[in-house]
């Protein structure tokens, strides 16, 4: 199994490795691996940025940033990309960590290319802004456009890391997933990692209901991913909400942080929290 060099703190390691245990196994897969530490005192730093707003950091706990890169081995002298990352809640992350020694790539939808979605415009300007307002936080992080319905990440065998976070369930929606895991495979150089998270759905889930509801089997996303050219390097558990049930009127957006929900049923869906999802760690052949 391919894994990459990563620097531990025994309390760090203490606290993944207890997280690990109490995690629920995924259901169309064998119990995983146990969660590596944290990368070291850059990814600390970049943890507890100021810059990270307070309703950011509150989401830590249902996202897990820190142990969910270790698990990718992220480290701080590569070249990372981050496919459409919104308005940049792990971008607040990835850019500080990598600035000094790596190369933080945003790739995004292309904004010159009228008639997508209004949403698109939008988190892109926003993305801009935040990285223009602040170098000394983020560096010089490189935005870089593709065309959704023809994906292309950058020249070819380029890339240490390419990750995704809660997008894959739009290309299956979309029907282009298969296009857009080729080109992480052609993008990624040899050895190179694709993390991937997702809201995960039960079993044997058929492909109409992931579409509508947002949820995505993991074998579905094994299936794209190895088509493509990737193995299966891990899975973990440091992103699972066994309390999710799956089952809700408006999919997963009807719960945080979307919250398509009546207000009557803010608590109850507050108590649930943020999606049960899948964390997969793939790699490209040597």
């Amino acid at each position: 199994m391919f894994v990459r060099p990563i620097r531990l703190t025994a309390l760090v390691a203490c606290l993944a490795l207890a997280g690990a245990a109490l995690a629920v196994p995924p259901q169309d897969a064998p119990a995983p691996a146990a969660t590596p530490a944290t990368p070291g005192a850059a990814l600390d730093a970049a943890l507890a940025g100021a810059w990270r707003a307070p309703a950011d950091v509150l989401r830590d706990r249902y996202r897990h940033p820190g142990q969910t890169l270790a698990f990718f081995g992220v480290q701080p002298d590569e070249t990372v990309i981050e496919v459409t990352p919104g308005g940049g809640w792990y971008a607040d992350i990835l850019a500080p960590y990598l600035r000094a020694r790596g190369h933080y790539v945003a790739a995004t939808w292309d904004d010159a290319i009228a008639g997508q979605p209004g949403y698109r415009y939008a988190l892109n300007k926003t993305l801009r802004e935040k990285f223009a307002a602040h170098p000394e936080t983020y560096g010089q992080p490189e935005v870089r456009l593709f065309d959704a319905t023809a994906p292309s990440f950058g020249p070819p065998e380029s890339a240490d890391t390419v990750l995704t976070f809660r997008n894959a369930h739009n290309w299956v929606a979309d029907g282009n997933a298969e296009a857009y895991f080729k080109a992480f495979f052609a993008v990624l150089k040899p050895g190179g990692v694709l993390g991937v998270v997702d809201h995960r759905a039960r079993s044997g889930t058929d492909l109409d209901t992931m579409k509508t509801s947002g949820y995505l089997t993991e074998a579905l996303i094994v299936d794209l991913a190895t088509r493509a050219g990737f193995v299966l390097d891990d899975r973990s558990e440091i992103n699972a909400n066994p309390a999710d049930t799956k089952d809700h009127p408006n999919g997963v957006w009807t719960l945080p942080p979307t919250n398509r929900h009546d207000a009557a049923d803010d608590a109850k869906y507050a108590a649930i929290g943020e999606s049960d999802r899948m964390t997969l760690r793939f790699r490209k052949p040597d």
